[in-house]
């Protein structure tokens, strides 16, 4: 395959590094939290915010600038209050 599916593209090399050790793991949560040295809830935490930028990368049609701020804010590069006026402002200006 030398296609990189788009969702898979949008994903840091960290992401894919974590995606490779869950496989790796048989999708064991404990398994790699003990391989990353970290508690359960912070690999569910981890795992949880893959998802959700998995879900905004397939979101074809969906307005680019929104879905950047979400993108940002998953990435903690912005808070999610941040985001969420961001969101708000650019709405309320694209309704005026």
């Amino acid at each position: 395959m030398d296609i990189l599916p788009e969702w898979m593209a949008e994903l840091s090399d960290e992401d894919i590094s974590f995606i490779k050790t869950f496989i790796l793991a048989s999708g064991s949560l404990k398994e790699v939290a003990r391989i990353y040295d970290v508690t359960y809830p912070t690999v569910r935490l981890r795992l949880d915010r893959l998802i959700q930028k998995i879900e905004i990368n397939e979101q074809k049609g969906k307005d680019p600038y929104i879905l950047t701020i979400k993108r940002l804010a998953l990435d903690e590069k912005i808070d999610f209050d941040t985001a969420k006026i961001l969101i708000n402002e650019y709405k309320k200006t694209k309704e005026s």
